[in-house]
């Protein structure tokens, strides 16, 4: 397996602490993915998608709703996607994902909880050439499907890696800017899609001991915390 696989392994379905957070964090993808390809699931591929999570996850339907409905609300506040990039601790680079209707406030917030863990915020772009943006699909095994054959099948679709976890899911890893393509493929032929996510996935990993790792999860655990945080990617190796 590839760096991608290393990935999942490293971070195998980090949970959310509360379903609150969960219905936050997908609420505000929703809105977003509204806003930038319109409120029609059937015209937008990504919301499609995002409302199927809502629904693995029992998101309740008026939240999601709402959700949408503030993308075409002109009087609402618009969150906005910022990234902040920085050093923690022993050198390991963090890459930090957000969506905030407060770029004052998020930022202020980011840049306290790197200073108080022994890191440094960068500026933006500054670790752009040590992650790739990849997107991931999870879907279920599916009967009579040849991995090898599948794998073929998908690389004119923007796939590049392709295998099975622990449970048995098809985890299939892509060109970010060709998601709609391979979810397209895989909407056409009968897979189910249990989620998709876009994940950045370090060049290469930094060995630490377990006492420095500790020290920069203090870290990562503070900046998860926030709400205006959606993701946050590392290249500490596991």
């Amino acid at each position: 397996m590839g760096r991608a696989f290393e990935y999942r392994k490293a971070t195998k379905l980090k949970r959310w602490g509360h379903m609150a957070r969960t219905f936050t964090k997908l609420g505000k993808e929703i809105t977003i993915a509204a806003r930038e390809g319109g409120p029609d699931p059937d015209g937008n591929p990504r919301l499609r998608m995002l409302i199927q999570q809502c629904k693995r996850e029992n998101m309740p339907k008026e939240n999601i709703e709402r959700a949408i409905k503030k993308a075409t609300d002109k009087s609402a506040e618009g969150y906005k996607e910022i990234n902040y990039e920085g050093y923690g601790p022993h050198g390991i680079a963090i890459f930090v994902e957000t969506a905030t209707d407060n770029n004052m406030r998020t930022v202020a917030n980011i840049r306290s909880y790197f200073t108080k863990h022994g890191g440094s915020l960068g500026t933006q772009g500054c670790l752009q050439f040590l992650f790739d943006r990849k997107a991931m699909f999870t879907v279920s095994a599916k009967e009579g499907v040849d991995l090898d054959e599948l794998e073929l099948e998908l690389i004119d679709f923007g796939v590049e890696e392709l295998g099975q976890d622990e449970d048995g899911n098809i985890i299939i890893y892509g060109d970010f800017a060709q998601y709609s393509q391979i979810q397209k493929y895989l909407e056409d032929n009968g897979f189910d899609i249990q989620s998709c996510e876009f994940v950045r996935i370090p060049n290469d990993y930094k060995e630490l001991t377990d006492e420095q790792r500790e020290s920069v999860q203090k870290l990562i655990d503070k900046i998860e915390e926030d709400e205006d945080v959606q993701n946050v990617f590392t290249n500490m190796a596991e």
